[in-house]
């Protein structure tokens, strides 16, 4: 049974979202505060953490950025603010999807669903056996064993998304990747993810991998079509 962590301080919605995944056939734990948030997460390391943005000792968006730099667990962002520049915020600090109350909760269980699946799926087939996909000589390496992703042999922490986007690009070099490939490799069909999600990450990537993020060495941007992965920085 996959365990799901509730962040949310509005009692109705809680009890609502509470309810409805737990027909759904998910463990849930709620909280309603950022500070007891944190510490479910660390202790209880739920599959996946649902995170109101307006929380009454802290934003969301900040307690985002400090869940993600203790674990990768999928994150999704719920919030009655459909503002533009906070879904980007949210993404930037590390949420994984993003979705604006009122929502379909038919919608809102496949977005669950398809950020399970999807961290599931990884876990499935990034086996032991192919923990290192790139030889110690290369810059950039990926341990998949432990999801971990290295910068001249330093552990840079990233999201699930990033880390999927990168292990997809690195596993094949110089391949010019759309951004609705990426999107259906991501999530499938069925998922909610959009272009700009993508170059949000994209962006997200080469601040952390490269001393120049606007002149990207390893992360080009084939204009009008995508992106591509270049393994010797040219």
């Amino acid at each position: 049974m996959n365990t799901i962590l509730l962040i949310e301080d509005d009692l109705m919605i809680g009890e609502m979202l509470s309810m409805y995944l737990t027909e759904e056939g998910y463990s849930v734990t709620r909280t309603e505060t950022a500070l007891a948030g944190f510490e479910f997460a660390l202790s209880l390391k739920p599959d996946l953490i649902i995170l109101d943005q307006w929380l009454p000792d802290r934003t969301g968006i900040e307690l985002c950025g400090e869940i993600r730099n203790e674990m990768i667990t999928p994150i999704l962002m719920i919030s009655m603010d459909m503002e533009v520049r906070l879904r980007i915020e949210a993404l930037q600090a590390g949420a994984d999807d993003y979705v604006c109350k009122p929502f379909s909760m038919r919608e809102f269980a496949a977005r669950v669903a398809a950020l399970l699946r999807r961290s599931m799926f990884a876990q499935r087939v990034n086996e032991p056996a192919n923990s290192q996909e790139v030889s110690t000589e290369d810059p950039i390496m990926i341990d998949h064993e432990r999801r971990t992703v290295y910068l001249h042999g330093d552990p840079v922490t990233t999201t699930f998304t990033e880390f999927e986007i990168l292990r997809l690009m690195l596993s094949n070099k110089s391949k010019v990747f759309s951004r609705e490939e990426l999107i259906y490799a991501l999530r499938g069909y069925d998922s909610f993810i959009t272009e700009r999600a993508i170059d949000v990450h994209v962006a997200k990537l080469r601040k952390k991998l490269e001393d120049k993020p606007n002149d990207s060495k390893y992360i080009k941007t084939v204009w009008g079509v995508g992106y591509k992965f270049c393994p010797d920085g040219e």
